[in-house]
């Protein structure tokens, strides 16, 4: 009888877990999502905040006219990216080149296969069936499989050295026959999604960079900037699709619209990621900055120093490198992907900046750049010819001088850094008031004004007007300055609350009186 019981207990249960109710439940077997702040960063909840000068400004500036905007809820570095740092990035970028060509080099193909991660059997998509692994066929091998980052490289073994002989200066661009990995092969390989040309509809199929997809130049260097007539008397051909199945009865046609293929939306781009050194000396005439160049980013003495020298667009691609790093971890750990880290909108930094501080003037809260006792509170350029009354001669580390209200760091002074939104004077007047934001991606033939980028903040080398929160200027996108550093942020998911602890577990039926 015991046994018949517990048989039918079973049964009910088996039942329960198996059997439809006819109530509409969602997808099963959802993860519960519970937001993690990242290493090293802070969280700014959502709010919303006066952006724009809240005080006097230069006379008919007319570039930061007060207005109110919202902004989601992200995380921040706390610091400015450090020398430190960006070397593991620029380490990343020369070991992965090592590999590929240690891979492709060595004579054993069982030594060679130590350098991927392979399996003894894969789906082959373009032949639809499972092949087992040939060592033998590296090309497709390393087609199929990633790296191997387990196994180390000794770069002075036997073996490895002249496979990695074209990586290092040839003998007569020696200094002092040094044998130094060359920088101008580190390459750095990526890609982004160009969201705003794929969210349009229904133009016809050209390339917003001036080429065909035959790579054929469609447009002059320097074309009319105005938008072509494009009469739409029969179906835009090659970049929407009609994803219906044709209309109903009634002769509607109900179907959404797509593109025949996305890859045009996929970026593929191969920028080199190491630093400008020669920045300190360009930047600068009739001034001696050699040991900063020869010293700065390598010696570790300034491994704790804000890094500079580095371009928006490297900057860019140092955030995708940190994106890859951080998700292909989660997903080792059986985790999820999280949100890309990024460069700042200037809505974002500036909300940062203020410190929860809606009127502030400065990062620190007040209108003054000296504290109580005549010190002052960031590293600027404080008076003519007196660069080191801040205690700071160039850059100093990015944990100098006291946080603001989020406790951030040097959001004021040390360098300025590098925004995601493209520098336009009158942005103020026409970007929207939510998440604020406008972009641009200058091509090479644009005119220089279409490259220009925003920098807030201020440096070591600025007068204290540049270290207030709502002061904007701006550099071009592809020159490195020994001045411009930056900072990542990552959108945080969910509703972004002031308790964002609050929003993740089954136990929370609604997050409306969370505050």
């Amino acid at each position: 009888m015991k046994k018949l019981l517990l048989f039918a207990l079973v049964s009910v249960v088996l039942a329960s877990c198996t059997s439809r109710t006819g109530h509409l439940t969602g997808s099963q077997g959802r993860r519960v999502y519970h937001p993690q702040i990242p290493l090293g960063m802070v969280y700014v909840p959502s709010g919303a905040f006066q952006m724009g000068e809240n005080d006097g400004d230069v006379p008919f500036l007319h570039q930061t006219r007060p207005r109110t905007v919202s902004v989601q809820g992200f995380y921040i570095d706390q610091t400015e990216i450090c020398n430190n740092e960006y070397r593991q990035f620029v380490d990343w970028v020369r070991d992965s080149i090592a590999r590929e060509k240690i891979y492709e080099g060595l004579d054993e193909d069982e030594d060679a296969e130590r350098f991927i991660n392979y399996k003894d059997r894969y789906f082959d998509e373009g032949a639809l069936e499972y092949v087992d692994y040939d060592a033998s066929d590296r090309q497709l091998n390393r087609e199929v499989f990633n790296l191997n980052w387990d196994r180390r490289i000794d770069y002075y073994d036997e073996d490895v050295v002249p496979l990695l002989a074209d990586m290092y200066y040839p003998q007569p661009q020696r200094y002092y026959k040094r044998r130094e990995i060359d920088t101008r092969k580190l390459m750095f390989r990526y890609f982004w999604i160009d969201y705003v040309e794929a969210a349009r509809r229904g133009r016809i199929n050209i390339t917003p960079n001036g080429y065909d997809n035959q790579g054929n130049k469609i447009v002059d260097d320097h074309r009319e900037l105005e938008t072509p007539p494009h009469p739409f008397t029969e179906e835009p051909q090659g970049q929407d699709l009609d994803l219906s199945n044709g209309i109903n009865k009634k002769g509607q046609n109900n179907g959404i619209r797509g593109h025949a293929n996305r890859q045009r939306f996929i970026i593929d781009e191969i920028i080199n990621v190491y630093p400008d050194t020669l920045c300190w000396v360009r930047d600068f005439t009739y001034s001696f900055h050699d040991p900063m160049t020869n010293m700065y980013f390598w010696h570790p003495a300034y491994d704790n120093y804000p890094v500079v020298g580095v371009t928006w667009v490297q900057a860019k691609a140092f955030s995708v490198w940190r994106t890859q790093l951080l998700n292909s971890w989660l997903v080792s750990m059986g985790d999820l992907f999280v949100n890309d880290f990024r460069l700042p909108t200037e809505a974002e930094w500036e909300r940062a900046s203020r410190g929860d501080l809606n009127m502030s003037q400065y990062p620190w809260g007040g209108p003054y750049i000296r504290n109580e006792s005549g010190c002052f509170l960031g590293n600027f350029k404080p008076m003519r010819g007196r660069y080191f009354e801040d205690g700071g001669f160039h850059t100093v580390k990015v944990y100098s001088y006291n946080p603001n209200g989020w406790g951030l760091y040097c959001m004021a002074g040390n360098v300025a850094e590098w925004c995601e939104t493209a520098y336009d004077e009158s942005m103020y007047e026409f970007s929207h008031d939510l998440n604020t934001e406008y972009r641009y991606n200058a091509m090479d033939w644009d005119p220089p004004s279409m490259k220009r980028k925003v920098i807030r903040g201020g440096s070591w080398k600025d007068i204290g007007y540049y270290l207030r929160n709502s002061t904007r200027t701006y550099e071009y996108q592809d020159t490195a300055k020994c001045y411009v550093g930056y900072r990542n942020v990552m959108t945080h998911l969910g509703r972004g609350g002031k308790d964002f602890t609050k929003e993740g577990g089954e136990e929370i039926r609604s997050d409306i009186q969370l505050r």
